[in-house]
C-alpha cells in the first residue's frame, strides 16, 4: 500500500528526516511513535503529501505521488488519502452529514450519492441519529467519529491520523481506537497513526520507532536474525481490544 525509499526532509539547516525506508501493507493498522522532535509528523505529512520530501521516492496505492503535478496530486489526495486529526476541524456552521459530505461534494459525487454514502457511515458509527446536529450539540468523542465518517467517505486507499485520540478521555479513547479495527476488519482500511498514546500503540499491527529523524530498530526475538526495519512486510499478530 505505501513505499517509501530513502526519504528525507530539511528545514533550512535542520535536517528532519535522515534517509527513511518504510513499507505498510493494505490493511496494517500501524503507529508511528517516539519523542518530540523525532520527525513523526513530518514524516505524516509526506505519505499524505501535504509536503513534499527533498529527496527519495514515495509509492501509494501503486502510484508515484513525487510525479504528479499539483493538480492531480490534490485529487488524488481527496480520493487516496483520508486524515484525522487530534482536534476533528470540523466545520461548526454545518451539521454532522453535510461535514461528513464536503470531500465528496469535493471528489464529484452526486448530493444524493454523497447524502447515502454520509449516512451508511454515520450508522455505522452508531451515529445516524446525530445526522443532522452540529458540532457544538456532540459530544468529544462524537465529533471525532464524525471526523473518521469523512475521511472515509470516498473510500481512500488509507487513512493517516495525527493523535487522533489525544484530546479524548479515556472511555472515548478506548471506542476510538477500536472503531480503527472494525474499519480494518470490515472495511479492508489501511491506518497510519502518529501517537503518543502507548496504549494504542500496543494494539497496533506493528509499532514503528523513530528517533532524530530515523526508524528506530523493533525489538525481535531472541532466537531471531536481527534485520532492518524496513524489511519487515508481515504485520505482528493482531492484538485486539
Amino acid at each position: 500500500m505505501i513505499d517509501i525509499k530513502n526519504i528525507t526532509k530539511s528545514f533550512g539547516s535542520l535536517q528532519v528526516l535522515k534517509g527513511i525506508n518504510l513499507h505498510i501493507n493494505k490493511g496494517e493498522v500501524v503507529s508511528i511513535v517516539g519523542p518530540s522532535g523525532a520527525g513523526k509528523t513530518t514524516l505524516l505529512q509526506i505519505i499524505g503529501t501535504l509536503d513534499s520530501p527533498d529527496s527519495g521516492d514515495i509509492t501509494i496505492d501503486g502510484i508515484d505521488v513525487r510525479k504528479l503535478n499539483q493538480k492531480k496530486l490534490a485529487d488524488f489526495r481527496n480520493k487516496h488519502i483520508g486524515f484525522v486529526f487530534q482536534f476533528h476541524q470540523l466545520l461548526p456552521e454545518f451539521t454532522a452529514i453535510e461535514n461528513i459530505m464536503i470531500p465528496a461534494f469535493i471528489a464529484g459525487m452526486s448530493k444524493s450519492e454523497a447524502k447515502k454514502r454520509a449516512m451508511e457511515l454515520l450508522d455505522f458509527m452508531g451515529l445516524a441519529d446525530r445526522a443532522k446536529h452540529k458540532p457544538n450539540e456532540l459530544s468529544g468523542g462524537e465529533k471525532q467519529r464524525v471526523a473518521v465518517a469523512r475521511a472515509l467517505v470516498n473510500n481512500p486507499s488509507v487513512i493517516l491520523a495525527d493523535e487522533p485520540s489525544g484530546s479524548l478521555d479515556s472511555q472515548n479513547k478506548a471506542e476510538l481506537h477500536q472503531l480503527f479495527f472494525d474499519l480494518r476488519d470490515k472495511m479492508g482500511q489501511t491506518f497510519v497513526i502518529v501517537t503518543h498514546d502507548e496504549t494504542l500503540a500496543s494494539i497496533t499491527d506493528r509499532t514503528i520507532r523513530m528517533e532524530d529523524g530515523r526508524l528506530a530498530q523493533e525489538p525481535q526475538p531472541q532466537d531471531a536474525p536481527s534485520e532492518d526495519l524496513s524489511s519487515q512486510n508481515t504485520p505482528s499478530q493482531q492484538n485486539q481490544l
